[in-house]
């Protein structure tokens, strides 16, 4: 039976870390006290709606998140910190802080300690989230204990909608360029004065003019998307932004 901690201290652990070529030993102390932290856990690093889902989103949402009060967002995993180093580099996830709890003490504390023998995982973390301040937890949102790998609470969205209900949530966008181009620096420039996070996909690098066709239909570049919405080039773009 999964346990709500809400109101109740983290547990008191040290968690053995490597940063470089040395042991680093962290304590919950140092993590939480007098500080406001986003926690989100997870069954495993480099799984499928880990990587591609609930890492990627708290560190694009990670600048929101200190503007709203959090000092600090981290994923913890019952993964050593090899992995979870290997983790973080191959996520680009330089926005959150990756606790590794190798044996499963503050994930057991939490009573969040699963069985994931059928996928050979053995003991493992419940997937949940929870906004932790001066080292007690304020709020937590539990995955509902379901088969598989639930994953509809402990998001960033949810987290975020809780600690700022009116903030506005970032765009995304994405913009399609190829090297030497001009009208793709214009584009870039563009989005970046008005205050535009944005994914570059370069041509030849990240997709093929086949690609460009069968997601644009078109054969130019730019081509800027907001949102999942075709702008269009770099005019487009200009025009977009004047009416915003």
């Amino acid at each position: 039976m999964l346990q709500d901690h809400t109101g109740q201290p983290v547990p008191h652990v040290v968690f053995r870390t490597r940063v470089g070529h040395e042991w680093m030993d962290v304590t919950t102390d140092e993590i939480f006290k007098g500080k406001t932290v986003a926690v989100f856990s997870l069954p495993g690093a480099f799984t499928p709606t880990c990587s591609s889902t609930h890492v990627p989103r708290y560190n694009q949402l990670a600048p929101l998140f200190k503007k709203h009060g959090v000092d600090e967002i981290v994923c913890i995993s019952v993964n050593d910190t090899f992995v979870m180093n290997a983790w973080q580099e191959e996520q680009k996830a330089h926005n959150i802080r990756f606790i590794p709890d190798g044996n499963g003490e503050f994930t057991e504390g939490m009573g969040m300690l699963v069985d994931k023998d059928d996928l050979g995982f053995g003991k493992r973390s419940w997937r949940y989230s929870m906004l932790v301040k001066d080292g007690v937890v304020e709020k937590m949102f539990i995955e509902p204990e379901e088969p598989g790998d639930p994953f509809g609470v402990s998001d960033a969205d949810t987290m975020l909608a809780y600690i700022a209900p009116q903030a506005p949530k970032p765009v995304d966008v994405t913009v399609f360029t190829r090297p030497g181009c001009p009208y793709c620096a214009k584009a870039k420039q563009l989005l970046t004065d008005a205050g535009y996070d944005y994914e570059e996909l370069v041509l030849n690098r990240d997709y093929t003019e086949e690609t460009l066709r069968a997601v644009a239909a078109a054969t130019s570049v730019p081509q800027v998307f907001v949102d999942g919405v075709k702008v269009g080039g770099s005019d487009d773009l200009e025009r977009w932004l004047s009416s915003k």
